[in-house]
């Protein structure tokens, strides 16, 4: 007598488990955890799904099969040794994009059987559907023809050939396995027999089709016991093959209608046909489960009614209803770190963020972009990321400054929060823990105030000066003394990421785009490698960008300057014809006209260059250049340097689900 408890033990840890917020891998993520801890379930929600609620968070991963990168760092980290793949679109009517249905089905399990086969597995099992059969559907074999009738049907039998490709020609132990109808506890809700028994204990029916349509309904216990044996026993006896899960029995809709009558004493009659046929629906469909029983030593076990009453038994448990979601893990903060010169800053600044992150008991990632640094930064983020997968390194073609080195982190960064940091270690890492606290109060976007600086007097004294100018004349509220250091909710990366301007301003986009926002107030210590590159003449730059991108003040004063001159210049023309006809003798000299030209002269030189500053800004955002070029990225293992690699890997790590 088989002991599936003996067989869920002898399967290669760590298992993975996709799709697992699925009805099939929901129930197969319960079932192993029972048994064991090193079982994960991976789905690509981004909250906890209904069906995995109350199980370990750590158990639950983050992980979208059409995005490798995501899978890649799965693997990296976990290094599972058996693979279970239920992740599927188009199952249910109500999935009808057909781009999806290829893309999860087709896309996505290629995917997961390259990167799996990458790093070696002991064992893959794929769901694949009795759709595959389609027109031919009444009892076939696994060798029977393939006539698909649906796009579910054909993305299925695509999944099937990858598994012989990767079972039969790549030599891997991977086996497929066509489900039919499964039911019992989980199953979405508004499916036939879950309406069925809702309707049921209320002493009705719900609306029904052809009471002649036969399907093969198994249930899920013996659905499980089946995938197990498949991992086991299956892979290694015909690694390619593909096996029914079946009952072999031919159940009618008029037939389970009639046990639901008996199991509930329901004494009136249905009203058949209220409900279309859905255009791929066939009259018969049933498997024929003879090999699963010969290769797995594997049978149904379930008889259709006590099947029916386990379900019953669940539902009327309090584990029916879809729990309210929850966070899929703990909050992830991501942390971006300009770097330029730093090399000797960044192995402090990744052990005192570690430090912090780790003491938050919070997930992260840390990002180090290296904007073309001329000294060693390249080989110690190499290395940073050899030791560490919470590291990620980008490296720009050239210099773009601290605004692209911070947005080209951004839209790397995969955080409910992202943190932006100097690389220098002037933004001090522990006031991290501070700003966390904010978020967890509701604040959007928690940012640090320079209530003292590290520097000379005169310094103190005109960054002060700037910033109270800057709010007086900005269009928006800004904050004072607010440099980039910040901690940004996602909602609020998005927003910024989403900006079209190439010319960009963090700090004052940051506070243009709204949100909830607060300070948290802290000293900025000194470089504590090298010499600043903040010289005057940058500074200066910086002050110019600030206000000439939030502030129509110049403008403004211009126009109020002209006119005021204008009406000065009116009364000293006056004033010289009163002057003349009063005061005929008195000369009028050379130096006065002299001074009231270069006067003049500045001031329309001001003017000039006040609206060539706006003029240069409208010049710059047409030509619509990026604002950066990354040469390549690192991750772990991977160095990607090719500008196809890393689109992808951006693209990938874009969540915005």
């Amino acid at each position: 007598m088989l002991d599936l408890v003996e067989e869920i033990k002898k399967l290669e840890g760590p298992i993975a488990v996709f799709g697992a917020g699925g009805f099939i891998g929901a129930n197969i993520l319960r079932s192993i955890l029972e048994i064991r801890d090193d079982c994960y379930g991976v789905t690509h929600q981004t909250t906890i799904p209904w069906r995995l609620s109350g199980l370990p968070t750590k158990n639950v991963l983050y992980g979208d099969l059409t995005k490798p990168q995501t899978i890649k760092a799965l693997f990296n980290q976990d290094k599972f040794r058996t693979v279970l793949n239920f992740a599927a679109y188009g199952g249910y009517p109500k999935q009808k994009d057909i781009e999806q249905i290829y893309k999860v089905n087709v896309l996505g399990a290629a995917n997961l059987m390259e990167i799996a086969s990458g790093h070696g597995f002991a064992a893959f099992v794929q769901a694949g559907s009795s759709s595959e059969y389609g027109e031919n559907s009444r009892g076939p074999k696994e060798d029977a023809e393939l006539l698909p009738n649906s796009h579910y049907a054909v993305s299925k039998i695509a999944d099937w050939a990858l598994v012989r490709y990767y079972g039969k020609i790549r030599r891997q132990p991977v086996i497929a396995l066509r489900f039919y109808s499964a039911y019992g506890p989980y199953e979405e809700p508004d499916r036939l027999i879950p309406t069925l028994l809702r309707e049921g204990m209320k002493g009705g029916y719900p609306p029904l089709v052809d009471p002649d349509i036969s399907r093969d309904f198994i249930y899920i216990d013996d659905v499980i016991e089946a995938v197990i044996l498949a991992a086991t026993r299956g892979v290694y006896k015909i690694p390619g093959g593909s096996l029914n899960i079946a009952t072999g029995e031919k159940t009618s809709i008029k037939e389970i209608v009639q046990l639901v009558q008996e199991i509930f004493g329901i004494r009136n009659e249905p009203n058949w046909q209220t409900m279309p046929n859905r255009e791929w629906d066939l009259k018969d469909w049933y498997g024929n489960p003879v090999l699963a029983k010969e290769i797995l030593g594997w049978q149904a076990k379930t008889p259709l009614k006590n099947g029916l009453e386990k379900t019953i038994e669940w539902m009327k448990s309090d584990k029916k209803e879809p729990a309210r979601a929850k966070p899929l893990r703990m909050p992830k903060i991501s942390a971006v770190i300009a770097c330029y010169l730093d090399g000797q800053a960044i192995p402090i600044m990744h052990e005192r963020l570690t430090k912090v992150f780790t003491g938050l008991n919070v997930d992260y990632e840390i990002v180090f972009v290296n904007d073309a640094s001329p000294d060693k930064s390249d080989e110690v983020l190499k290395e940073l990321t050899a030791k560490d997968h919470h590291v990620i390194a980008i490296e720009h073609s050239r210099n773009f400054g601290t605004q692209g080195s911070f947005l080209s982190g951004m839209q790397v960064a995969t955080g409910d929060a992202v943190v932006l940091l100097d690389g220098d270690l002037q933004d001090p890492p522990e006031v991290i823990r501070e700003f966390y606290k904010k978020w967890t109060e509701g604040y959007d976007v928690v940012y640090g105030r320079r209530v003292k600086r590290r520097t000379t007097k005169f310094l103190s004294a005109c960054y002060k000066l700037f910033y109270r100018i800057f709010r007086g004349v900005a269009y928006v509220p800004m904050p004072l003394d607010a440099g980039d250091f910040s901690l940004m909710d996602r909602k609020v990366v998005n927003q910024l990421i989403a900006l079209p301007e190439t010319d960009q301003f963090i700090r004052g986009l940051r506070a243009w785009v709204g949100f909830k926002q607060t300070g948290v107030d802290y000293t900025r210590p000194e470089r504590m490698f090298g010499v600043t590159t903040n010289r005057l003449i940058k500074n200066i730059w910086w002050a110019k960008k600030a206000i000439f991108s939030f502030s129509f003040v110049p403008l403004e004063l211009l126009s109020y300057f002209g006119l005021i001159l204008t009406g000065v210049s009116f009364l000293a023309l006056i004033w010289q014809i009163i002057a003349r006809i009063i005061y005929p003798d008195i000369p009028h000299g050379i130096p006065t006209i002299i001074v009231l030209i270069l006067f003049f002269g500045a001031i329309q030189i001001m003017a000039i260059s006040i609206i060539g500053e706006y003029l240069m800004r409208i010049f710059e955002e047409t030509k619509k250049r990026p604002k950066f070029i990354r040469k390549s990225i690192r991750y772990g293992s991977e160095h990607l340097t090719s500008s196809e690699e890393i689109d992808d890997f951006i693209k990938s790590k874009m969540i915005q689900e």
